[in-house]
């Protein structure tokens, strides 16, 4: 494994937006006119979309809104208590897994911190915001194989690491002993562990680290239920990790910052147990039938087993060509222009529905027809 390091590392100046979604900015920071008709591969939550059952109980929850929600989100942290069999003491919620990042981030402000990439920009952003000294780590591809004995020298003297596992952006998910192994090195260097897990229920075998906290101190696992249940809107994730630690970093949690409806309807989705399991049936034939087409056409794609996947012109350097083709035919996918490791050289694909997918394979392959 090919470890890359560099202290302080600073993404260069982006015109492209930072993350994906909000087509517009896109088209707008490129001085490219957006055409009328657009599918927004770039973001990645569940193409399946919500669960039925957010919309038959919408209005009854209206009044909801009235009063101030509950500011500890009992109702859904007992809901999650019982489903990962742990306490609620475990947990803290947050307004989105962001939200959960940036408090982390303030816990660990001024502290020289690790994160493993190709991963979420927003670990890097945040802990640079909050002062932080930040150690990029970056595996090499296409593999991107997780050694954590050849890491122990590197994290000596770094308070916490971030490892995205399932990963974003590669969709690849570490196998069980490599992600023990970290824990057991961050152990030995008094490191905190901060395992992302944000969509670790794509997975068709989905894998969780969240028992860990139970009992071990420097495990922290970060959750969202906007990704699976597609409500990136109403914004939700919480926090599993000793509750010592989770008081400290929720010190700096602002008062209501989770709101009533989003609590609701995320226990609604956590007691809906029919629509994880067809969303992973749908995405992994989806995503079996694209990877097919994408080695015909001779593209590369990564090992993804989630609802996205990297993508490649393997006669390209960089994607950017590809890129902007594809954005004047309204196919917007996410550039990797801030991703520490791949930068440029791949382009991020959301699953979407059979129809969308398809109109992208055709795309793709009248650009090797031109090309």
């Amino acid at each position: 494994m090919l470890l890359l390091l560099s202290y302080g590392l600073e993404v260069a100046s982006l015109q492209l937006p930072e993350h994906g979604s909000n087509t517009k900015y896109v088209y707008a920071s490129l001085k490219m006119e957006q055409p009328e008709k657009v599918i927004d591969f770039s973001v990645n939550i569940n193409p399946v979309g919500a669960p039925k059952v957010l919309k038959d109980r919408w209005g009854d929850w209206f009044t909801a809104i009235n009063d101030y929600p509950d500011p500890y989100a009992n109702e859904l942290m007992e809901e999650l208590a019982a489903q990962e069999n742990i306490s609620v003491t475990h947990l803290l919620a947050g307004n989105g897994a962001a939200e959960i990042i940036t408090l982390v981030a303030r816990y660990l402000a001024g502290s020289k911190v690790a994160v493993i990439h190709p991963a979420f920009s927003e670990y890097a952003t945040a802990c640079r915001n909050e002062g932080c000294e930040v150690m990029e780590i970056v595996l090499a591809a296409p593999e991107w194989n997780l050694e954590a004995s050849a890491l122990a020298d590197k994290l000596q003297g770094v308070k916490a690491v971030f490892l995205c596992n399932p990963n974003n952006p590669t969709g690849i998910h570490y196998n069980r002993e490599a992600v023990e192994n970290l824990i057991e090195v961050c152990k030995r260097t008094d490191t905190l562990c901060i395992i992302d897990e944000a969509f670790y229920d794509f997975l068709p075998e989905p894998v969780t680290y969240i028992d860990k906290v139970l009992h071990q101190q420097h495990v922290l696992i970060i959750r969202s239920l906007t990704k699976m249940y597609s409500i990136a809107g109403l914004r939700l994730g919480f926090l599993a990790g000793n509750p010592e630690l989770l008081q400290k970093i929720g010190r700096t949690k602002p008062h209501w910052s989770v709101n009533a409806l989003a609590m609701k309807a995320g226990v609604a989705c956590l007691q809906d147990e029919s629509h994880t399991g067809e969303t992973r049936s749908f995405i992994e034939s989806e995503r079996t039938a694209i990877f097919q087409r994408l080695r015909q056409l001779g593209f590369e794609h990564s090992s993804s087993q989630l609802n996205f996947y990297l993508l490649k012109d393997p006669a390209l350097s960089t994607q950017e060509k590809l890129f902007h083709y594809l954005l004047k035919q309204g196919l917007v996918l996410r550039h990797t222009e801030n991703f520490p490791g791949i930068k440029g050289k791949w382009l991020r694909v959301a699953v979407k529905q059979s129809d969308d997918n398809k109109i992208l394979l055709e795309a793709l392959a009248a650009w090797k027809q031109g090309n």
